[in-house]
């Protein structure tokens, strides 16, 4: 594409042509965003809904393995008395997960970026101290 000879045109147009080639270039970058948000909006509902099949069949596998076990058991001892004693260990390994994920979620409340915001409170402080400075 030939470039046009700018050099005779008035500064007026010069910037009026500068504003309007920005203004054009953002509304395609614009759209050039929004179309890439789609397609991985689309990729990332479909993953998301693959994941969550995954995690049911893996529910399924599950409960397949606890009944083996308790099968297993009720080799030895009373199916029921088996079926208890693999409630109460899948029980206990809640609990135990449930507190662990409680102290997680303790820790990590509240959810404000702490750090960042430090950071950035020093980031203001150094700016003011160079402009007093000055």
């Amino acid at each position: 594409m030939a470039h046009p000879d700018l050099t005779d045109r008035p500064v007026s147009e010069l910037i009026q042509r500068a504003s309007q080639q920005t203004a054009t270039l953002v509304r395609d970058e614009i759209r050039l965003a929004k179309l890439e948000l789609q397609q991985k909006g689309k990729r990332l509902g479909i993953g998301a809904g693959m994941l969550g099949a995954a995690g049911l069949v893996a529910v399924f596998g599950a409960g397949a393995l606890v009944a083996a076990l308790i099968l297993v058991l009720a080799t030895a001892l009373a199916a029921w008395l088996a079926a208890l004693l693999v409630a109460v260990g899948l029980l206990a390994l809640a609990g135990g997960l449930a507190l662990s994920g409680k102290g997680k979620l303790e820790q990590a409340t509240p959810p404000t970026p702490e750090q960042a915001i430090e950071s950035t409170k020093h980031d203001v402080e150094t700016i003011k101290e160079h402009v007093h400075h000055r």
